[in-house]
């Protein structure tokens, strides 16, 4: 787990989900620190995560507890996801499908997080929400490619950073 710099070792999981974080998944936690670089207070959000999984889905509902929104997880058994996207005022579409989540799904000065990237049929890379009407009602929204790809890496090398200094007893 010292060594673990994508965050998502099972004692590093266990460590977020009881609210002491040491390494932590890195796309999630990119989210985080992109949410409070461009402003946009977590606490109390109506935070909807779209994907399951345990590489991004299920840490980024933790982080999101963490920083004390109100999540709500959607994943295959969901009965009425429109609803619930409409709902968010902070959404995280993480599913790994192309256009999965209509633009106009999207709950207009809401706060979008496209962690997906899929290549089309003609080959360009896009997100899981359909980027540009989303931009219209979204007041923020990462773009597919460029978005939380770059944020991803910059959180390995942060994870990479306090695993030296946790070896070394220093600091993390």
């Amino acid at each position: 787990p010292a060594k673990d710099v994508d965050g998502l070792h099972p004692v590093n999981t266990g460590l977020l989900a009881q609210k002491r974080p040491r390494l932590r998944p890195c796309t999630p936690f990119g989210v985080i620190r992109l949410a409070q670089e461009y402003g946009i207070a977590l606490a109390g959000l109506r935070a909807t995560v779209v994907g399951a999984s345990n590489i991004v889905g299920r840490p980024m509902a933790l982080e999101l507890l963490l920083a004390r929104a109100t999540v709500t997880v959607c994943h295959t058994g969901t009965r009425d996801l429109r609803a619930e996207v409409e709902r968010a005022e902070l959404l995280v579409a993480a599913v790994g499908r192309a256009g999965f989540i209509p633009g106009d799904w999207i709950r207009p000065g809401a706060a979008v997080f496209d962690v997906g990237i899929n290549r089309t049929a003609s080959g360009k890379l896009v997100g899981d929400v359909e980027y540009e009407r989303a931009a219209e009602r979204a007041g923020w929204i990462t773009p597919v490619p460029g978005g939380l790809g770059p944020m991803t890496i910059a959180m390995l090398l942060s994870n990479a950073v306090d695993a030296a200094y946790l070896r070394v007893g220093t600091r993390a």
